[in-house]
């Protein structure tokens, strides 16, 4: 079956890809590009340089301008993305040369077109670029020729983000940062080139490009430098987010790897690393045990933006409480399992507990234990140990709901009800493959109907059920959100018979108060609030699967441990919280296959994120 439908989406997708027939130039004035005319009036351009190749001295350094080339380079082929972690050199599709941007626009447009804009900053965890070079064609053509499609590759892992005050003294810190902040001023200076608008750019991040757009809105403490006006914040992830003196020991360690610390003075250690083959480099580009931290599983994200004072003047749930951030309408959406193909596959609470330490060494026993009291035992999935279901609620909210949910709430609340439009969403929709094997809907899931099924490359799996039962959702899904890149409003131009999109409202998540904090999601209003809730919290949507609940066999000790972690965490949750708010009554739009509606959000929900945005600030950091 599973065969079967990969070969009709693969005959499907085949069909419905447009046919080459001319090339289309443009000039950028430091060099000409010669892209490709498609069939279905859409110039596509792969491969430019935005910025000059960061080799050799210029690793870890700000990205520099292109260098002048003469004549006409081709743009006809998809460009090798930024090396990641845990890859081999050479690595296929992946090279150390990398900073380029790809640019969809329709074949009529001209420099006086002022096409609104749409930039899309792909994800991977800020260890790898994992949704590059999707094809931007289809939603050109699905806008009606309305709007120009751009993304592209920025550094990551150890060449975008190794941090150390002795990086800072001969380089930059977050380099990675630095290569989107000129990717957007390049769109600033050339997408008038083919048609765009750079007064009318909204950018749209996946995951960390998620993250990296919240970034944005408080890049530099919240400095309009006027390079976007709207942004979309698709899964949103904040990773550990730690100071620069608290990753000294990664750099140390890079050092030895890389044969830098045999007698080599502090100043000289980065000139070494310069003068090392990408190989040598990139063996060190692995992930490694946090300190204190020695047993498997290694962490996920090893590498991670940090504070520097520049780009980062704090962490940013800080800047955004501090209300330091830009005003721009905005999207924040999520989909129901966003932890599923992350979390461990859990037999225990145990193999909870030890893979958020890993992942967070801050986080100490207790920590963890509220942790496992905040997700008790839920009913079973498919293909999956008993306490999977938990940890994929847990880690999904951790990770990517909450900080959507916490960040929506600053950008509502520091508004005071007066500032630009916030939309939100959760995606619902349901493809019985993956629902049998227990993951349901998980991270970026609704990728393909945002952009075109056919429009996703590996390693993003695309389901089949997108070319049949759910191929409905996509037309609306693009039309919501092309409508935002051309309105600032998803109702606009939305698809005939979608249900009209409604703002938050409600003033945030809460009334009353500092948005987002404990306190404006009514955290610890009573000592627990689980009997009775769905224990899903909205958090695992599995339908048309034979799940007998049942009842947890557990020990009158299991119980009483249960018990002493639910008193523990409504204490630790009282003392954070300082005093009590009732909580607000925030909508969504929640996006499923057979039709569209606006809910409330779950109280359950809100009230983790609470719990989890009282730990962002703190233990939820590297080190």
């Amino acid at each position: 079956m599973v065969a079967l439908s990969q070969i009709l989406r693969s005959l499907l997708l085949t069909a419905a890809q447009p046919s080459v027939i001319g090339t289309a130039t443009v000039d950028l004035n430091y060099t000409t590009y010669e892209g490709l005319q498609l069939s279905n009036g859409v110039n596509a351009f792969w491969g430019m340089r935005y910025a000059a190749p960061p080799l050799g001295g210029l690793r870890w350094r700000a990205p520099q301008e292109p260098v002048v080339v003469e004549g006409v380079q081709s743009a006809k082929t998809i460009p090798p993305l930024c090396l990641g972690i845990n890859r081999g050199y050479p690595s296929a599709g992946e090279s150390e040369d990398c900073l380029y941007v790809n640019v969809w626009a329709p074949s009529n447009a001209t420099q006086t077109s002022k096409l609104p804009v749409w930039l899309f900053i792909q994800g991977g965890g800020y260890v790898a670029n994992t949704n590059g070079n999707w094809d931007g064609n289809e939603v050109v053509e699905k806008s009606g020729h309305n709007v120009v499609m751009v993304n592209f590759n920025y550094r990551v892992g150890l060449w975008g983000f190794l941090a150390s005050e002795r990086v800072r003294d001969d380089g930059v810190l977050n380099a990675g940062l630095l290569d989107q902040r000129l990717l957007l001023k390049w769109v600033q200076t050339h997408i008038a080139s083919f048609g765009g608008d750079p007064s009318h750019v909204v950018i749209h991040g996946a995951s960390a490009g998620a993250g990296s757009v919240a970034t944005h809105l408080v890049a530099y403490g919240g400095r309009n430098e006027h390079l976007f006006i709207g942004g979309i914040s698709q899964s949103l992830f904040f990773p550990a987010q730690p100071y620069v003196r608290e990753l000294e020991y990664q750099f140390d360690r890079v050092v030895r790897q890389a044969g830098c610390d045999n007698g080599v003075q502090n100043q000289d250690q980065m000139a070494c690393l310069r003068g090392k083959d990408a190989a040598v480099l990139q063996g060190a580009n692995v992930a490694q045990p946090f300190p204190g931290r020695d047993d498997p599983p290694m962490p996920l994200f090893y590498w991670a933006p940090c504070v520097d004072g520049e780009i980062l003047t704090d962490v940013p749930y800080r800047l955004f409480e501090k209300g330091e951030f830009l005003r721009v309408p905005m999207v924040v959406g999520t989909n129901a399992n966003e932890g599923a193909t992350f979390a461990p596959n859990a037999a225990s609470q145990s193999d909870i507990a030890v893979f958020f330490r890993n992942n967070y060494p801050l986080l100490t026993a207790n920590d963890t234990d509220d942790i496992l009291a905040q997700y008790p035992l839920q009913p079973p999935l498919p293909q999956h140990e008993a306490w999977f279901p938990s940890a994929s609620q847990a880690y999904g909210e951790a990770t990517f709901i909450c900080p959507s949910q916490n960040v929506l709430s600053f950008l509502q609340q520091k508004g005071n009800g007066q500032g630009p439009a916030m939309y939100a969403y959760r995606f619902e929709v349901l493809d019985q493959e993956y629902v049998n094997a227990g993951i349901g809907v998980p991270h970026l899931f609704d990728a393909p109907a945002i952009f075109g099924p056919h429009a996703i490359t590996a390693p993003t799996a695309v389901a089949a059920s997108y070319s049949t039962y759910n191929a409905a959702v996509v037309p609306r899904v693009m039309a919501y959100y092309l409508s935002f890149v051309r309105a600032l409003d998803p109702n606009v131009y939305r698809a005939p018979g979608a249900a009209r999109w409604e703002e938050i409202g409600g003033g945030g998540v809460g009334s009353g108060g500092v948005g987002g904090t404990a306190e404006t999601f009514g955290v610890g209003k009573k000592e627990h609030d689980d009997e009775g809730e769905d224990q899903t919290g909205g958090g695992e949507v599995m339908v048309d699967v034979d799940i007998s609940p049942g009842k947890p066999d557990e020990s009158r000790n299991r119980n009483d441990l249960m018990t002493r972690r639910r008193r523990r965490t409504a204490r630790t949750v009282e003392a954070r919280k300082g005093n009590t708010t009732t909580p607000g009554r925030a909508k969504r739009l929640v996006i499923r296959t057979e039709g569209s509606t606006m809910e409330e959000t779950d109280q359950g929900e809100w009230k983790r994120c609470g719990f989890w945005n009282g730990l962002a600030g703190g233990r939820m950091r590297q080190r």
